[in-house]
């Protein structure tokens, strides 16, 4: 699993301008099975993804084609995680350790 970390390189009103874009790309994630959980921080200086499913090359090239990195409003920082334990909701998403 990933933790996808989000933080504007640029005035809010650049971000706002993408916006758009932006939450169309997070909805095709979303459709795709990659996103599970997505919001701003508070404060307002960024972002946090959750996504399950890929490997790391590809939530990558998945964050590189965000319209916030393409119009380079925000740096990302990716974080991989094993969830070992989740909330009996998100029970699909339970991971083993490696061997």
């Amino acid at each position: 699993m990933f933790v996808l970390e989000l933080t504007y390189t640029a005035p809010v009103e650049r971000v706002d301008a993408l916006l758009d874009a932006h939450v169309a790309w997070l909805d095709e994630q979303y459709a795709a099975g990659v996103f599970i959980a997505s919001g701003r921080k508070n404060p307002r200086d960024g972002g946090i993804i959750l996504a399950a499913g890929v490997d790391r090359a590809e939530i990558e090239k998945i964050a590189a084609a965000d319209p916030f990195s393409v119009e380079g409003v925000c740096a990302y920082r990716i974080t991989e995680f094993y969830a070992t334990r989740t909330a009996e909701d998100l029970s699909a998403y339970r991971e083993r350790l490696p061997a």
